[in-house]
């Protein structure tokens, strides 16, 4: 039997996500939670072979709750699954640590086999993002300066196109604001501009915001 335990903040998407996992053969949702507090405090209760995880559930970023299981929890697999762009955001789960990204704009049977697949060890991405990682490579989309991107630059370059200032970046990521700055210089160079307008251009063409 599979354990999941499901981290959304939205009671509806919990409820269907539930729905459909015992539904099929082999799980037991072992819980539900809505924010990362609750997620930390019940795996310290429990012990799911799989968390489901909402890459904006509310506290903590979906990435830096990611890397607060693997280092806390190394044997819980962790299954990211979002409505953000999956051509952004897979890649960068998978580098924090996760076994596999679900967009939510996936079709249902993609939940049952992709918590099952993550709960065996294994990686997964859909064939569709597979296929389109592998064409973008050669084109001029804005895609593909993603891949030039580290996991903790994307988190920088999305609160600074949500708006934040490097302070409340700084506070968000548990960094220092010289660090967030340095992160903005590199973030200007690997996207090729030189100015947070076209810098904000290049996170709306990647689709953060």
């Amino acid at each position: 039997m599979i354990k999941i335990l499901i981290a959304d903040n939205h009671p509806i998407v919990r409820m269907g996500v539930r729905s459909v996992l015992e539904s099929a053969n082999g799980f037991e949702v072992v819980g539900d939670v809505s924010t990362t507090g609750e997620l930390f405090e019940q795996l310290e209760k429990l012990t799911p072979d799989v968390v489901m995880l909402e890459m904006d559930i509310p506290e903590i970023n979906g990435i830096a709750a990611l890397r607060k299981i693997k280092k806390s929890f190394p044997d819980i697999k962790v299954l990211m699954y979002s409505g953000q762009s999956e051509d952004v955001y897979a890649l960068s789960s998978i580098r924090a640590g996760a076994f596999g990204y679900l967009a939510k704009t996936s079709e249902v049977d993609y939940i049952v086999s992709a918590v099952r697949k993550v709960a065996e060890g294994n990686m997964f991405i859909t064939n569709e993002l597979a296929q389109r990682l592998a064409f973008d490579e050669g084109t001029q989309k804005p895609r593909r300066f993603f891949r030039k991107l580290s996991t903790r630059e994307v988190e920088v370059l999305k609160l600074l196109a949500s708006g934040k200032r490097n302070k409340d970046v700084a506070l968000g990521l548990n960094l220092n604001e010289k660090t967030v700055s340095t992160y903005k210089a590199r973030l200007m160079k690997k996207l090729n501009v030189d100015n947070m307008v076209d810098l904000l251009q290049q996170a709306k063409a990647l689709e953060l915001y």
